[in-house]
């Protein structure tokens, strides 16, 4: 019987913390009690998506530049068993989400993952990224 592994969504998100001044954080709390944003991570999210829509072209020429795959990049044991057979090695280049996935072995990956170089997260196994964790840049 086939089963289906569970991949991470586009959607998902990943939680990052910021310190902020008391001013900032004051006049951020102030907006939303002004009904302007519904609470402090909507105005967050908002101005971070300002920014980067401000740097847009920048961030569009690097991504091509560095052969970067933007968006989200899965790797099944499948992939790497293919890739393995192939006599090939991947040099993992991703801009948002890299994930392996939960079945793929630390010989397997050893094998076949030469580098990963992720801006955004990586999501696998902890013993995976243990064993990979030289080649991650």
């Amino acid at each position: 019987m086939a089963t289906q592994e569970s991949k991470p969504k586009i959607g998902e998100s990943e939680k990052i913390t910021i310190n902020l001044g008391l001013i900032d954080l004051g006049q951020i709390d102030l907006l939303v009690q002004e009904g302007f944003y519904s609470n402090r991570t909507d105005l967050i999210r908002t101005a971070i998506r300002n920014q980067l829509g401000t740097h847009a072209e920048v961030v569009r020429q690097t991504v091509a530049r560095r052969s970067l795959v933007l968006g989200m990049q899965h790797y099944s044991r499948a992939d790497l068993e293919a890739i393995q057979a192939a006599g090939q090695r991947l040099q993992i280049q991703v801009l948002g989400l890299a994930s392996i996935g939960s079945d793929v072995s630390v010989e397997l990956a050893l094998a076949t993952i030469e580098s990963i170089f992720v801006l955004g997260a990586l999501h696998a196994s902890t013993v995976v990224k243990t064993a990979l964790a030289g080649r991650i840049h």
